[in-house]
């Protein structure tokens, strides 16, 4: 694939740092590529848009779910993988995960993380939606995400492995033959680093998590703008299944006109027994589903917007209050404080719900092995689309996904620099541009995109609203370059002008899938095609960024992806 010759305008970069590899991101995914790549000996750095702790691992509430229990088996898990998914998870890569994951998750363990014991001293496991068996290892209660980043974090600190904290990275460097040579970056702040430098490396790890602030409501933190799917479109890599975007069916309703990120309510709390209700207290998710309120999150979340319509009213109930107040208190205390900082005492009153943007399906395209389109850049979690996900991501498949690839990531990146050794490729960036080649949008977009997302491509979707979204984000596209190539001018250069700019690329992407893709499959759901179509649409769309700025999308001719790029032995 080749690059496309985009980037951010920015200043060139002031200082720079040598690596083996660079890891972009801070998340289970991130955290654990840099360690197994510094144990094998590679020098790595890590570069993180907020402190070390601060990415999106620590918001998971609900757990990992891994075939750890008495009578499951990684075929059972599989198999609530694949339904999840509708069609669309490579089978193969499903079989990686659930088959690595148990190991994985011992792994964990072993670098220091404390998963919640019953009296025997087993790991207590329970049940999410799409899992017909108890496999779901938490901590914390209702704080796997917190004990798993603390723990991976330690471990990182530990090694002494080097970090650039506060840093949003820019754009990816290559060499003249098109392969990765590492990345640019802007450090915020007072620190060892300040301003626009570069980690130059053969080997970049994007780890960045999701886009989640794309849409005005999110359970994702404010740095999710989707800064590595917008570097890898710009470096010329594909994305696929970008149009999958899960919307958590049970996230805190603090009212119509809330916007960013949004207190989720663990899908854990329905694992343990919560109904879903409308204002009368009728369970309008009995029926639908075999699993009532635990069927797959793409259905729950249809079932509460359906009876929400029906209703007139734009939320509905989650009912806890059979738990008790001692359950709330050790099971579900984040839960239990969020709820009451907002007003709400789950032990005495229904939680106000509604579905927001949590998690994207799709991105980056890889492969098994986590490498992309470009050679040299590879992706893990959230970022990546390795094929695991399909249609629909099964509940708490996602942080055992980021421990598994990211595993497989370190150990091709230390097989690649184990055939290099005897001539270890020194990279040498291709010279930054010194005019801008694309255009950065005001931070005052950042709002106009989110509402145009919201109400055009949101949980509902016809050809209608993303056609008039697509309308939109084409104008706010064209303004700015407009203004650059009749002036020469773009907005200044910035966290928050790079993130607007980042938002919009996703958006694009995000909508010219969805207007591709005429049928309703998982968290897709289009009001003018209803159903299914497995004779046309069991196939992935796949984008890449042509070096005019405009989207090539083309849909695979089966479900199966085509390879990224050649194995080593037939370079």
């Amino acid at each position: 694939m080749s690059a496309t010759g985009i980037r951010l305008h920015a200043p060139a970069p002031g200082w720079s740092l040598d690596a083996d590899v660079v890891v972009v991101g801070s998340g289970v995914a991130g955290l654990t590529a840099a360690l197994r790549c510094s144990a094998a000996g590679l020098r790595t750095v890590v570069v993180t848009k907020a402190r070390l702790d601060d990415g999106s691992t620590r918001w998971a509430q609900g757990g990992i779910a891994a075939a750890l229990g008495e009578g499951d088996t990684p075929e059972q898990h599989l198999d609530d993988t694949l339904v999840a998914g509708v069609g669309l998870c490579d089978e193969e890569a499903v079989r990686t995960l659930v088959t690595e994951g148990p190991g994985a998750v011992r792994r964990l363990i072993e670098t220091g993380a404390h998963f919640d014991t019953g009296p025997g001293g087993a790991i207590e496991l329970t049940r999410e939606g799409g899992h017909h068996r108890r496999r779901i290892a938490h901590a914390g209660g209702d704080a796997t995400g917190a004990e798993v980043s603390r723990a991976l974090v330690e471990a990182v600190r530990a090694r002494g492995i080097p970090t650039v904290e506060n840093a949003l990275v820019l754009d990816l460097l290559t060499d003249a033959e098109g392969r990765t040579a590492g990345v640019s970056l802007h450090v915020m702040g007072e620190g060892q680093h300040d301003g626009v430098g570069a980690v130059h490396a053969p080997a970049v790890v994007l780890a960045t998590g999701g886009m989640g602030q794309v849409f005005s409501a999110t359970t994702n933190p404010s740095v999710s703008t989707g800064d590595g799917v917008a570097l890898a479109l710009r470096a010329g890599a594909e994305v696929s299944d970008l149009e999958f975007v899960q919307f958590h069916p049970t996230v805190l309703f603090l009212g119509a006109d809330a916007e960013g990120q949004q207190p989720l309510v663990s899908e854990a709390v329905r694992g343990e027994g919560a109904h879903l209700v409308d204002a009368d207290g009728v369970r309008f998710m009995v029926g639908q589903h075999e699993l009532a309120e635990l069927a797959p999150r793409d259905i729950v979340a249809k079932g509460i917007t359906r009876r929400m319509q029906e209703r007139g009213t734009d939320h509905m109930y989650l009912d806890a209050r059979h738990f008790g107040a001692d359950m709330w208190a050790t099971r579900f205390p984040t839960i239990l404080a969020a709820c009451r900082a907002h007003g709400i005492d789950p032990v005495t009153e229904p939680i106000p719900v509604a579905p927001a943007a949590h998690y994207a399906s799709g991105g980056v395209r890889t492969d098994p092995h986590g490498r992309t389109t470009v050679p040299g850049l590879y992706a893990c979690g959230e970022v990546a689309c390795t094929g695991v996900h399909g249609a629909n991501r099964l509940a708490s498949n996602s942080l055992l996904e980021g421990l598994v690839y990211a595993e497989r990531i370190a150990a091709d990146i230390t097989a690649e620099h184990a055939r290099n050794t005897l001539h270890t490729r020194v990279p040498h960036p291709v010279t930054h541009p010194e005019t801008p080649s694309h255009p950065l949008l005001p931070p005052e977009a950042r709002f106009a995109i989110q509402r145009v997302m919201t109400e055009g491509a949101g949980v509902l979707r016809s050809a209608d609203s993303l056609t008039q979204a697509a309308a939109r984000l084409a104008r706010i596209h064209a303004e700015a370059a407009g203004a650059l190539a009749e002036h020469g001018k773009t907005a200044e250069p910035g966290v928050d002008t790079w993130e607007t700019t980042n938002l919009l690329c996703v958006a694009r992407v995000l909508v010219a899938a969805a207007q591709r893709r005429e049928e309703t499959r998982g968290c897709h759901w289009r009001e003018d095609h209803a159903d299914r179509d497995d004779e046309a649409w069991r196939r992935h769309i796949v984008v890449r960024l042509n070096p005019d700025r405009t989207l090539a999308a083309h849909t695979t001719e089966t479900h199966d992806f085509p390879p990224t790029r050649p194995s080593p032995q037939e370079q």
